[in-house]
């Protein structure tokens, strides 16, 4: 039991979930001081800020039984201005930096099957012995080649 769970620790993607949350709430903080120090106060001075009067309360003179739309709507802004700020200034420029580094990148040719290097040892070792190559001849369970060339 312990050595399972030692396996599921010890895994890649384990590790790599752990350092992700950790640069997430770094990064979190970062978006959370950029939007409330910069992008708000802009907001603000333009004629943003406290909305007051989009409020229903329910029962009177109970403050928990107040319905506030004012700051739910203010959390759709936030969370709209957040994305914003996360795609324009993050994603957006990681993304043409990604696409730059690819085009001085030139593609690997694909590897050969197991099946296709082992034609080719077939072929190297019927041209050393001097016989003729053969031709689109697949290995498959069903056909095999004797050493003269002949299907059995």
């Amino acid at each position: 039991m312990l050595k399972g769970f030692k396996d599921f620790l010890m895994r890649g993607n384990v590790i790599e979930l752990a350092v992700a949350v950790v640069v997430g709430s770094a990064f979190t903080a970062l978006v959370t001081s950029f939007t409330t120090s910069i992008i708000k106060p802009v907001i603000a001075a333009t004629g943003g800020g406290n909305v007051t009067g989009l409020s229903i309360q329910l029962r009177a003179g109970n403050e928990a039984s107040i319905i506030d739309f004012a700051a739910v709507i203010n959390a759709v802004i936030t969370f709209f201005i957040t994305a914003a700020v996360v795609y324009f200034l993050f994603v957006l420029p990681m993304k043409k930096l990604t696409e730059r580094r690819k085009k001085g990148q030139e593609e690997d040719p694909a590897d050969p099957t197991d099946v296709e290097l082992l034609q080719e040892i077939r072929d190297l070792l019927r041209h050393e012995q001097g016989l003729p190559k053969i031709e689109g001849l697949a290995v498959n369970e069903k056909t095999s080649v004797s050493g003269n060339g002949q299907q059995k």
